[in-house]
Formats: C-alpha cells, sequence, structure tokens
C-alpha cells in the first residue's frame, strides 16, 4: 500500500503530454503524485510535501488558455527551493527556458554559434540597431514554446505594422526578440539532441517542412493524422507535416557543444537544438527543459524513453543524492 505521502511529484499543466510518464511510474510501482498547476494555490509556510519534485511545466502554456500556469510554477518552485525542496528542472532551469533573449546570451558567452539576437518591448527602438539587423530576420516572443508566434519579416515597417496591427501579440511576456535568419537544407532539417541526467538520450533529425511548430510530442505532430494540440501559425503553411527521424550518426563534436549548454544550464532533463547552414556553420538555438520525448524515435534505438526517465527519476529518490538540480 502507498504511502499517503508521495515520494515524487510531477508539475505539469499539460495531461495529454504527461500520459506515457505517468504510465511508466504506475508500471514501476514509483508513488507519485501529479500537480496540475494550472489552477493551483499554495501557502509560504507548507514544509515540502514529497521527497523529490519534478518540473513539467511548458512555456508554451499560456496559447492552451493557461497563461497564470507559469508564474505559479516558477513561483512554487522558487518556494519549493527555499524551504529545502529537491526540484529537478528547477527555477532557474524554468527561467531559462522562459527567456530565448537569456539563451541566446548564455550560448554567446560560452562561445557557441548563435543567432545574433536584439530584445526588445517597442519595436521603434530596434532603429538604433537599423545597421547591425540583417533581412530576412526572424521575429519570435521571448517566451516561446512550440513555436508559437514566429514568423520571418522583411522590414523593421513590416515589423512595427505588426504590432500596430494586433497589440495582443505582446502576450503574455510583452517582450520580443529579432533573431538573424539562417537558412538551412530543407532535406535534412534541424537536429534535436535530447538529454537526461547530463548525457545524450537520443538524436533526431526533425524536417520542418517550413513550419515551427516542432513539439515532438505525438499529441501535437502524430506520426500519422492531424495533431490535437497543434499551434497555429501565424500566416497559413501549405506544407506536409513535421517529420522526425532518428538521427545515430550525429557528428561527436555536436553531442560534446550540446553537453556543455547542459552543464552550463544545470538542465536535468531537455533537449537542445541546432541547424547547419548551407555555408557550414553548425548553429545552436533553442534550449527546452521541458522535454516530450519521441517514442518512435527512441524505439529505433532499442528502448522506451520514459523508462529511462524513470529509471534517472529513481535514481534520484535514492538517499544521498544532492538537494537540488544535477549531480
Amino acid at each position: 500500500m502507498k504511502s499517503p505521502r508521495p515520494d515524487l511529484i510531477v508539475l505539469h499543466e499539460h495531461p495529454e503530454w504527461q500520459k506515457p510518464l505517468f504510465a511508466a511510474l504506475e508500471r514501476r510501482g514509483v508513488n507519485f503524485a501529479p500537480y496540475n498547476v494550472t489552477q493551483a494555490a499554495f501557502g509560504n509556510s507548507e514544509p515540502p510535501q514529497a521527497a523529490l519534485y519534478f518540473n513539467q511545466a511548458s512555456p508554451s502554456a499560456y496559447v492552451r488558455g493557461n497563461a497564470r500556469a507559469v508564474p505559479l510554477a516558477l513561483a512554487y518552485m522558487r518556494t519549493l527551493e527555499r524551504l529545502g525542496a529537491r526540484v529537478l528542472n528547477g527555477a532557474d532551469v524554468f527561467s531559462l527556458e522562459l527567456s530565448k533573449s537569456v539563451q541566446a546570451t548564455l550560448l554567446r558567452t560560452l562561445g557557441i554559434d548563435t543567432p545574433r539576437s536584439f530584445t526588445f518591448n517597442d519595436p521603434g527602438a530596434l532603429r538604433a540597431y537599423a545597421s547591425q539587423i540583417t533581412w530576412p530576420a526572424v521575429l519570435k516572443p521571448d517566451q516561446g514554446g512550440s513555436g508559437a508566434r514566429i514568423q520571418v519579416v522583411e522590414s523593421l515597417a513590416q515589423v512595427e505594422e505588426i504590432f500596430r496591427r494586433d497589440p495582443s501579440i505582446w502576450l503574455p511576456d510583452n517582450l520580443f526578440l529579432l533573431q538573424e535568419y539562417l537558412p538551412h537544407d530543407p532535406e535534412q532539417g534541424i537536429v534535436r539532441l535530447e538529454f537526461l541526467g547530463g548525457e545524450l538520450l537520443y538524436a533526431m533529425r526533425v524536417k520542418t517542412h517550413g513550419r515551427f511548430n516542432l513539439c515532438p510530442s505525438p499529441v501535437c505532430n502524430p506520426d500519422d493524422g492531424e495533431g490535437v494540440c497543434e499551434i497555429p501559425a501565424h500566416e497559413a503553411v501549405d506544407a506536409p507535416p513535421v517529420e522526425f527521424h532518428p538521427y545515430p550518426e550525429v557528428p561527436r563534436e555536436a553531442v560534446a557543444t550540446a553537453r556543455r549548454i547542459v552543464d552550463a544550464a544545470k538542465l536535468d532533463v531537455g533537449g537542445i537544438e541546432y541547424l547547419e547552414t548551407p555555408d557550414g556553420r553548425r548553429v545552436f538555438y533553442d534550449i527546452n527543459a521541458n522535454s516530450n520525448l519521441r517514442p518512435s524515435v527512441a524505439e529505433a534505438f532499442g528502448f522506451d524513453p520514459f523508462e529511462r526517465v524513470v529509471d534517472f527519476l529513481e535514481r534520484k529518490l535514492q538517499p544521498g543524492w544532492p538537494a537540488l538540480g544535477r549531480t
């Protein structure tokens, strides 16, 4: 019989994404409890209710009508950590995932090739950088997620018109980036490397076909049929669905660079994305703390990714692990 006090609490916002993880935890008999941050409250004097917390909240919550989930999750994790709780992918990691601007700066300070970015809260302020901006460019929200609100733009006038036409685009955090546009071979796509406990779990190529919603969860981008939580693009894309392919021959140098990012970000579980340009650049551009693992890709490598995550969580539940985050 399970103890009324769980060993593990999983913070989440999207129950459909969590079904494979919860099923794996149940199969293994882990005493866990889900904590849905979309409608939640906590007290500042409550002691931690579990030996370990695992954050699975997503920055894209606002596109599903759950904008208040993100600040609650962040405040709760900060409180838990101050009370001495052990939180995987905790407040600092989640804060990094919530800001593409900070991610870009982290990559730059690590000496890793990353798109040149300009962060702004008023399009007119970008005119001070007009001589440094190359066109086309990518317009994206600082708090990203599932490709929402990303679009390719051709001029500052177009950027200004976008915000003038639809002020709601500023939501939820009133901050945007104008980022260097990097072409890549559509037949090669981009590369996403999934890490677990600081080690590569698997790598995959993602053929985008011009789409920005590259969420690897089969709920969003199934192997067949339409996704049930697809994020609509700002402009319709008449293209095939996103494709996900195992990439066993991923270059060792790329893995080593991604591991440096994982270590610097103190990422417990997450994905690192890069692309290769026609002129030979390998450019890293995205750090994902919420990893929607792709079973069909992992199966090509001979394992169930959620069983591996449970292995990792069970190790973290053993006595003697550090109080916060990764080893």
